[in-house]
């Protein structure tokens, strides 16, 4: 049906009646704004108080007089508002090569022990080791935490370690982590980051098969060749050469900071004991240097080998390898090759030997 000229003539009539009303409602808005605006910036006079309660976020203007001066937050203030906001960096402790870090954030501040006696509870005994780390905000720092942890936090990370001489972790190891820290959050209510798996589980497969090429160890012998050691004339001898009997049964060589560079044990099924060393006799005795977890390999092996001859000469024994043939220069020389062949193939890959990390993937 074709529409009359009227019809159309009413249409258009009404639109600009709509209009219109439109327009005259948003005048009548900004009119009203303006007027309270304006009220805003009049300071009541004669002390009468206003009747809108003034907002703590701004100064109103004061007639006759200087304005007071806008508190300040204190860099307090700032730096835990943003410790609480931001994820630190991680901790220098722990490398994402070697490490499946996953962050914790919790809504108020977790006791350090607490957290780590409810992660004993709820995670069942990880497959590799677990280290704990809480982010001081007071000192802007990440500290280690253990069951004994006074301190409270906001930001926690737990590192599982991925790759040991047990070999890689798999994929299930890092589902029952991951589930065991969700019901651990789920009682503090905090919110755990977890990281990919399949990415953890790649650098796993590759930092194993790179530690599993430079994995060696050496060793020496030295064997008897008419009468047994003696326990107390070996045990003085020893710790002449500055080994220190430890709690494993073996006699270590220790650097300044406590790290074994290489050990004295018995070639027999015996573990040396002090209390026992009086009435033990022993028919040899075995010198292992563990190459990865040495700074400066050759240097130790040659130390190892001077410690294994002073114990040959003095006891009346000889220096021999595991299939009881002497040790030579040209033996000597090969060692020495290979020490620093696996060394350097190590630092290449980014993990220096005898490092904290080295010392952590070779244990």
């Amino acid at each position: 049906m074709a529409i009359s000229d009227l019809q159309m003539g009413l249409v258009g009539a009404g639109g600009v009646v709509v209009v219109g009303i439109f327009a005259f409602n948003k005048w009548q808005e900004r009119k009203h704004r303006k007027k309270m605006d304006a009220l805003d910036n009049v300071q009541p006079l004669g002390g009468e108080a206003s009747s809108r309660p003034a907002s703590a976020d701004r100064l109103e203007p004061v007639i006759g007089g200087e304005a007071p001066a806008r508190p300040q937050p204190s860099a307090q203030d700032v730096k835990d508002a943003s410790a609480r906001r931001v994820p630190p960096l991680l901790p220098i402790e722990v490398d994402e090569r070697a490490d499946w870090v996953v962050r914790i954030e919790a809504i108020e501040p977790v006791v350090g022990g607490r957290l780590w006696q409810a992660a004993t509870e709820q995670l069942d005994g990880p497959a590799k080791p677990l280290r704990w780390f809480g982010f001081s905000d007071t000192d802007n720092r990440w500290e280690l935490v253990g069951a004994n942890t006074a301190a409270s936090y906001h930001w926690v990370c737990a590192a599982l370690q991925l790759v040991d001489r047990r070999g890689p972790a798999s994929d299930g190891d890092l589902t029952r982590l991951g589930a065991g820290l969700q019901r651990m959050c789920d009682l503090f209510m905090a919110i755990p980051s977890l990281p990919a798996k399949a990415d953890a589980l790649t650098r796993a497969a590759d930092l194993d098969r790179l530690c599993a090429g430079v994995d060696i160890q050496i060793g020496v012998n030295v064997v008897a060749r008419d009468q047994g050691f003696a326990g107390t004339k070996l045990r003085g001898l020893a710790e002449a050469a500055g080994l220190e009997l430890m709690s494993d049964g073996s006699f270590h060589a220790r650097d300044e900071l406590g790290v074994s560079q290489f050990v004295l044990s018995n070639l027999e099924p015996v573990l040396f004991a002090a209390e026992e060393m009086r009435g033990l006799v022993t028919q040899g005795v075995t010198l292992t240097l563990d190459v990865p977890r040495v700074a400066d390999g050759v240097r130790v092996f040659e130390r190892m080998m001077g410690v294994a001859q002073q114990l040959a000469d003095a006891l009346g024994g000889a220096v021999v390898d595991d299939n009881r043939s002497p040790f030579g220069d040209k033996a000597v020389g090969l060692i020495r090759a290979q020490i620093e062949q696996f060394q350097g193939q190590m630092a290449e890959q980014g993990i220096a030997p005898g490092s904290p990390l080295a010392l952590r993937l070779f244990s």
